[in-house]
């Protein structure tokens, strides 16, 4: 902690957009680095080796990123940009946001059904909500969601969720307060940025409530 109570960088690092050119904290961006055959990679956990690319968790702006030329600019040297680059990372933030999700189920910080999760929610257990983008809006409205936007996952589809518990579909379901919550929340969050159309249509029929 830097003097006067405030966060230091290695606490709070932040990182600039090559899109927006704008600053923000480094959770709410997405790293890219140049792989083989200097084609552009995106490094959604962060951790491959090379100089990060930076870009906001954003669909507009990856998409300008993307088509502008701006990942040649900043690498300063011509690169390979894949037309699938943006789909691409909005499946890999889905893939692990589904994978945190699988990995608080099998710790059992992770409940789906709506009686368990409505249970939950009752007595406060319930950190995070999620349900599915494609699942019955007047089921899904049965149960609200928590005040802050960013505990409330509503971009997955049934099927991706269902990944997370070895089912064909899951509408509803909540995690427990942890550090895999704190995760997925985090990369969720980026995810919503990203996913155009909030990751699915939801439809009056929808999906049958689980």
């Amino acid at each position: 902690m830097a003097r006067g109570g405030r966060k230091n960088e290695r606490e709070n690092p932040e990182r600039r957009c090559i899109a927006t050119g704008e600053t923000r904290d480094k959770s709410e961006m997405i790293r890219f680095v140049i792989g083989p055959e200097n084609t552009v990679f995106a490094d959604v956990a962060g951790k491959l080796p090379g100089r990060g690319i930076w870009v906001t968790a954003d669909r507009a702006a990856l998409e300008k990123a993307a088509n502008k030329g701006l990942f040649s600019k900043a690498a300063k040297q011509a690169v390979k940009v894949p037309d699938t680059l943006v789909d691409d990372t909005e499946a890999a933030l889905a893939r692990r946001v589904v994978d945190y999700i699988s990995l608080a189920r099998k710790a059992g910080r992770a409940i789906t059904g709506y009686e368990k999760v409505k249970g939950w929610l009752e007595t406060e257990q319930a950190k995070v909500l999620f349900q599915a983008s494609d699942g019955s809006e007047r089921g899904k409205s049965k149960l609200r969601p928590p005040r802050d936007r960013d505990l409330y996952i509503d971009m997955l589809t049934a099927s991706e969720l269902g990944l997370a518990f070895g089912r064909e579909n899951v509408i509803h379901g909540a995690l427990a307060s942890g550090g895999l919550t704190d995760s997925a929340v985090e990369d969720a969050k980026r995810l919503r940025g990203v996913r155009a159309n909030g990751g699915g249509t939801s439809t009056e029929k929808g999906t049958k409530t689980t």
